[in-house]
């Protein structure tokens, strides 16, 4: 009796590099939500670094908020090798901009891990201007959320976003979210940095829903799907000598 063995085909890299970078996307959304309420005490309670309070979700936020740093950048270096075929300066700003939202993240972690250090150290003390410094590293995480999560996503979404949509890697309709969500998400900061409304806020939440609902729809799908057949626009070309084809758009 003879048996027929059957194999699956092997993944091809266009479809790792957009499953990594789906993973990612999904990865920034699991661990920046847990990451504010943890730090609610640090944030919002004056005395905290006096003492006052539990301090152990300072520490649980800082690892939730790295990782959420650490996957943002995943998601660029992960779909590079593909978008850069249709967009070299747009996908180099896309890793540059994810780079540098990440670094913000971690300046406002470090930031508060220094009143931790303080509450740490001098909680129990009359040190002279420990509220003073602690309320100053606070206020370095706050603005260090409005320059990160609060604009780097509209500057990521500019970059990857008109990207994808030229290309045809993933349904327009994700992309176009991003390309609406931008601006919108940029007039909320701005709106913040000069004091019409908190980033925490219905506003700002509700300016912020067109970016967020574009970065999960492009991982999920990613995930999900993969990348699409890329159609490039009329007198466009792919890496002809890395095998790429050359497509013509109808």
């Amino acid at each position: 009796m003879s048996t027929t063995a059957t194999t699956r085909a092997p993944m091809s890299s266009a479809r790792k590099a957009a499953l990594a970078a789906g993973l990612f996307y999904i990865g920034t959304f699991v661990f920046s939500i847990p990451a504010l309420p943890f730090f609610d005490g640090v944030l919002h309670n004056t005395n905290f670094v006096h003492g006052a309070g539990g301090d152990g979700g300072v520490l649980w936020g800082a690892i939730f908020d790295v990782l959420t740093a650490l996957t943002g950048i995943g998601t660029a270096a992960a779909v590079y090798p593909v978008i850069k075929r249709y967009g070299q300066g747009r996908a180099v700003g896309f890793v540059a901009s994810r780079t540098l939202e990440a670094a913000t993240i971690f300046v406002g972690v470090m930031s508060l891990l220094a009143v931790y250090t303080l509450r740490q150290d001098l909680g129990g003390t009359d040190a002279a201007g420990l509220a003073t410094t602690a309320t100053a590293l606070v206020a370095i995480k706050d603005w260090s959320f409005l320059i990160g999560p609060g604009v780097m996503p509209a500057i990521n979404a500019l970059c990857f976003a008109t990207i994808l949509y030229r290309s045809r890697l993933v349904p327009r309709w994700i992309p176009t979210l991003g390309v609406i969500g931008a601006p919108l998400l940029l007039a909320s900061s701005t709106a913040t940095l000069f004091g019409a409304w908190d980033q925490v806020s219905s506003m700002a939440f509700l300016l912020a829903l067109p970016i967020a609902t574009w970065e999960f729809s492009v991982g999920i799908y990613m995930t999900v799907k993969g990348f699409r057949k890329p159609t490039m626009l009329e007198g466009d070309a792919t890496d002809v000598a890395a095998g790429t084809p050359v497509l013509v758009h109808a």
